[in-house]
């Protein structure tokens, strides 16, 4: 799995979408409710669903990461899936504040 920054992903058990910001330092498999995510262009399977204990889902708009491996992703379209990386649940990133404009 080649996680290059820009390339687009999406999951094979639900709706999620995602874009790569930050690549892993690691190599790693980027997934979604237990599975590995596929490239945006392939055929999505048919038959699965998100395993009970990763269908936390994921949010559109939100950026995903792993302090381990600095991977981070920004979530394009909401699913029931959560993302991880290899197995490793992937925490939603915190906005960075801005200074004031005073």
């Amino acid at each position: 799995m080649d996680l290059k920054p820009g390339s687009r992903w999406k999951s094979a058990v639900c709706d999620t979408e995602a874009v790569i910001v930050r690549p892993p330092g690691n190599p790693g498999v980027l997934e979604c409710g237990g599975q590995p995510m596929i490239a945006h262009a392939a055929e999505r399977p048919v038959g699965l669903s998100p395993a009970p204990d990763r269908a936390g889902g994921s949010t559109a708009g939100k950026r995903y990461s792993d302090a381990d491996t600095g991977l981070e992703v920004l979530c394009t379209k909401a699913g029931a899936g959560s993302l991880a990386i290899s197995g490793r649940p992937l925490a939603t990133a915190e906005a960075k504040k801005l200074p004031s404009s005073d």
